[in-house]
């Protein structure tokens, strides 16, 4: 074997006999390669105990003077190579010598270009280090793995070729080369890892310390592309404290004036960031730019300050709404919350590195990344503070009613809903916990399914649209059936292409708990199942597995884990399955098949739908086992969708799920140069506006919901949102109701159940209010018909409210129930407020004096006079 053997030395003297004794005994080796040991200023003798050898044995000994440095050590021996395959150890004994030729044989025969001697795969291991040092690795490399495909890209037993060191930009420093080489050229490289038993040191003292870490730690987010740094960090907290100060002060001084939450700190807030801006690009980022105002630049720092921004809008909203914190006091958490996101932002984003230049794909993993984890903080902050809409508040009714199956869906977003609010209380927070949870489960999946079928960064960016598109990041939030059947949909593609295309036997068993479990979600997962037998049929190698148990006994799981709405279906005349299957066969003969295209266009963004379009067609021209999944598994549930769109219009959200089998092609796309050319070009660059457009949208709306917006007024949800603040306002007036008659009414929510579900959320009066649906006139009101069958008289008075005041009047959709109330009143109004005086929407309500089932039943003695 011809290679040169680099070994780095600082303070060894006593491992060195050891370790050249050990390599020199080793046949598999020959003996025609040589061993050249840099010492980085050893004071302990080092360099006389080499000094030995060079005699004997083809040994060479290079002295450094300089400040100690292991890549600088390693270039300096590289260059006094004479071999072209060069190989890389410590010599603290850590490394095992018998494990050189299998390192090494494969760059020889130019099968690989970098070999790496890992800790971290299978047959690999660590012995004899204490937690700390081990968990500090383990750190270190799975943070490096964001941005190269290595398990083990810490490790300091590694070969390579020669001619790649030239890659190495000259400023290198460190203790860890190996990631500069993997990072030259990740795209083209061939690498292997090759399992090592790496051994604590017995002789000396470890290098190792914080400030090797940190640098560590630089040097990634350097290699990453940001300009993240102790220089840099030191300048931008200096600025921003001096921000701080401009910002806390505007920002008192518009709440002394009685300013809005709202409008003082997203004024403080622009005042602040312009200034920090201004002295950022002048003095914190200086050394990587010009320090010229420039607009692109500028366009970048205002993408990231609406970010942060509305972000903090977040914060605010919980520390003063939630906890009670005073707004002069709250401000100050806000604004640290909210920093981190301004340096990354900057660092990576506002001034990235420009030189040397980092991979277009590597940005990409950088920005999956970034995003994934704004998305997940976005969600986890203004889940606790959003109102829940009247879906939310339907479901957690479900809850409230506990039962083996609903009248509309399956149990599981009920159960969800009931153990998060069992455990962290009947609030906004216990009841969405369950959708964040499956909106982290959901990624998880889809991330592994696209791994398996592509590459580790197209699941990167597979990731990155699930979260920004609106289906996935709104399942990821809202607490409907739609986030545990993304998450199981997820995991039943995962399962399924495991074992339909890996041919892995033990997957079926995930395949029938996660189908089980999807299908106590919603019954749209059974289209999958469907896919899966068309599959099946047409794939020759999949069709065995209809002669195998593993697929019947996956059935048989699914149907036991489907078992409560079967039992619930018996026990109440098949009340759901007739429900379902007459709301997708009944028959509208209306042709709106245009209206789920559009449907699909905002479920997916306008340039989702083109990547969707141009992921089938590609999928359709190849011809493989894998685009038959992907075809099969995304086109049986799009022309199901489809056929039906022909007779009638669709429920919105129905088809999102169906193109998580499509997104990692899609995905897949947009790391491909040669594909479809310039449109596949072109679709490329619109992602980057579409995604950051997607996500301003959705922080937008959550910090309008929440705070607001100054001057955009609230009437684009004066029906459908603000039940908390509506709620009191119901209670307030069924207390004057009250105090009038002596008997507290019954509330009526004339809608099918969204009025009554919300108020009954928020309805915090003791005792609490008695709250019905439209039911009690006739109509079927979903659940509230079996939680609340129709009576045949009420002798209370009767409070009806309505999202609109055509709900209140007769001869509507629920027919002429003015003749089932005694002694109607007229519809009235009152308009809603927040507690800073913001106009919220306008409550319209109607009372009587009783109900009566039978019209002609004689009536009710009246009294009361109720208007």
């Amino acid at each position: 074997m011809q290679f040169s053997l680099i070994i780095p030395t600082l303070n060894e003297a006593g491992n060195i006999d050891p370790l050249l004794t050990h390599i020199f005994s080793l046949d598999n080796l020959g003996n025609q390669f040589e061993v050249i040991i840099v010492d980085d200023g050893s004071t302990d003798g080092t360099p006389d105990e080499i000094r030995k050898w060079q005699n004997t044995h083809n040994v060479r000994l290079i002295e450094r003077h300089a400040k100690p440095d292991l890549t600088a050590s390693i270039l300096d021996g590289t260059a006094a190579a004479k071999y072209e395959v060069i190989a890389v150890m410590d010599a603290d004994l850590s490394h095992p010598p018998e494990r050189l030729a299998a390192l090494i044989q494969p760059v020889l025969d130019n099968t690989y270009d970098i070999t790496v001697g890992s800790r971290y795969i299978a047959g690999g291991d660590t012995v004899g280090w204490p937690f700390y040092r081990l968990w500090l690795s383990r750190a270190g490399g799975w943070l490096a793995r964001s941005i190269c495909d290595v398990n083990d890209a810490t490790s300091g037993f590694f070969a390579f070729r020669k001619e790649l060191i030239k890659n190495i930009t000259e400023n290198a420093r460190g203790y860890k080369i190996l990631l500069e080489l993997l990072m030259t050229g990740r795209e083209q490289l061939r690498v292997k890892e090759i399992p090592i038993h790496f051994h604590n040191r017995l002789h000396g003292t470890s290098k190792l310390s914080l400030s090797h870490h940190l640098v560590y730690l630089q040097q990634l987010i350097t290699l990453a592309g940001g300009t993240v740094s102790f220089y840099t960090a030191s300048r931008f907290a200096m600025v921003g404290f001096l921000g701080v100060f401009i910002d806390v002060l505007i920002f008192q001084w518009l709440t002394g004036q009685g300013i809005s939450l709202a409008t003082a700190h997203i004024s403080s807030f622009i005042a602040a960031a312009s200034f920090n801006y201004m002295l950022n690009n002048k003095w914190s980022f200086r050394q990587h730019h010009s320090g010229h105002l420039r607009w692109g630049q500028f366009y970048r720092f205002l993408i990231v300050g609406i970010f942060a921004m509305l972000l903090r809008g977040a914060v605010l909203a919980w520390l003063v709404y939630t906890w009670n914190i005073p707004t002069e006091w709250a401000i100050f958490p806000a604004i640290i919350a909210t920093a981190v996101v301004n340096y990354l932002g900057s660092a990576f984003y506002v001034f990235p590195r420009t030189q040397p230049a980092v991979s277009t794909d590597t940005r990409w993993r950088i920005a999956a990344i970034g995003i994934v984890c704004f998305v997940t903080l976005l969600r986890l902050v203004y889940m606790s503070v959003a109102q829940l809409i009247p879906d939310e508040a339907y479901y957690w009714q479900y809850a409230q009613h506990m039962d083996l199956s609903f009248f509309d869906h399956p149990p599981m977003v009920a159960w969800l809903i009931w153990l998060g609010t069992a455990l962290a209380g009947q609030n906004e927070f216990g009841v969405r916990i369950g959708a964040f949870l499956s909106g982290l489960i959901a990624m998880a999946y889809l991330y592994a399914f696209a791994r398996n079928l592509y590459d580790k960064s197209t699941a990167m960016r597979a990731a990155l649209l699930l979260a920004t598109v609106p289906f996935g990041f709104a399942a990821g939030l809202a607490m409907t059936p739609d986030a545990p059947l993304i998450a199981a949909w997820a995991a039943t593609l995962y399962y399924m292409e495991r074992a339909l295309l890996a041919n892995q036997s033990r997957a079926w068993l995930g395949v029938g708990i996660a189908f089980g479990l999807g299908i106590l979600s919603k019954y749209t997962l059974g289209l999958i199942g469907i896919a899966a037998l068309v599959f099946i049929i047409l794939d020759s190698t999949a069709r065995r597995w209809l002669l195998r148990p593993h697929p019947y006994v996956a059935v048989l799981i699914a149907l036991i884990l489907f078992s409560p709405v079967i039992i619930w279906n018996m026990e109440n005349d098949w009340a759901s399955f007739l429900f379902q299957t007459h709301r997708v066969g009944k028959v509208h003969h209306e042709f709106a098949t245009p209206k789920l295209m559009l449907q699909i266009a905002i479920m997916l963004t306008p340039v989702g739908l083109v990547a969707a379009i141009l992921a089938l067609y590609s999928v359709i021209r190849q011809i493989s086992r894998k685009s038959l999944f992907i075809g099969i598994f995304t086109g049986i549930p799009l022309i199901v969708f489809l056929i039906a769109s022909t007779s009638g219009p669709l429920r919105f959200h129905w088809t999102g799920p169906l193109w998580l089998a499509l997104i990692p092609t899609m995905a897949w796309m947009i790391g491909q140069r040669n594909t479809l050319r310039n449109i596949s070009g072109w679709l490329n660059t619109a992602w980057q506006p579409m995604i950051t457009l997607s996500l301003l949208t959705y922080a937008f709306i959550l910090h309008y919901v929440t705070l607001g917006i100054p001057g955009l007024p609230y009437q684009f949800l004066s029906e459908h949102y603000f039940w908390k603040e509506t709620t009191a306002e119901v209670e307030k007036i069924a207390g004057e109701i009250g105090q009038a008659t002596g008997e507290t009414p019954v509330v009526v929510g004339m809608s099918k159940w969204s009025i009554a579900s919300a108020l009954a959320f928020y309805n915090n009066s003791h005792p609490a209010l008695d709250i019905r649906s439209r039911n009690l006139f006739g109509e079927h009101a979903a659940m509230y018909s079996f939680w609340y069958p129709s009576e045949s008289s009420i002798n209370r008075p009767i409070l009806l409210i309505g999202m609109k005041p055509q709900a209140l009047e007769a001869n509507t959709m629920i027919g002429d129930f003015e003749k089932m109330l005694i002694n109607p009143g007229k519809i009235n109004s009152r308009a809603i407020y927040r507690h800073d005086g913001v106009l919220l929407r306008t409550l319209y309500y109607r009372t009587a004096e009783g109900y009566r089932n039978n019209p002609a039943s004689s009536p009710i003695s009246t009294t009361t006079g109720i208007k």
